[in-house]
């Protein structure tokens, strides 16, 4: 059994102690996520570029525990919509390959549809 399986169980087991099944709905836990995933800009707010890239302890600590929010939300979404994460993740980078050729946007940051 894969971590990304455990993980999804031990938080279905988690929210059922609780009794939090009946809140989290699919609406719910996608607004949930979006709101976890803003709340991981905090820390970097007001950083320069290179200060991004090398957090103290407390920062990192911060972090740490955002995208630890995004990641529950985002498997029990995935979960609620019978969604297996690592398959669509495959999914979606085959598509981005064909999108993003490496001999077309190596080094650019530019969107594929500005080619």
């Amino acid at each position: 059994m894969s971590e990304l399986i455990k993980l999804r169980d031990e938080l279905r087991e988690f929210a059922a102690e609780r009794d939090w099944d009946q809140f989290h709905s699919p609406k719910n836990l996608a607004s949930a996520l979006a709101v976890e995933a803003a709340e991981l800009l905090e820390p970097f707010q007001w950083l320069t570029e290179d200060q991004s890239r090398s957090l103290d302890e407390k920062r990192r600590a911060a972090v740490a525990d955002e995208l630890a929010d995004v990641q529950i939300y985002l498997i029990r979404l995935a979960d609620k919509l019978d969604i297996d994460l690592l398959q669509a993740v495959r999914a979606k980078m085959v598509r981005n390959a064909e999108k993003y050729p490496v001999e077309s946007f190596k080094g650019s940051a530019r969107k594929y549809s500005d080619t």
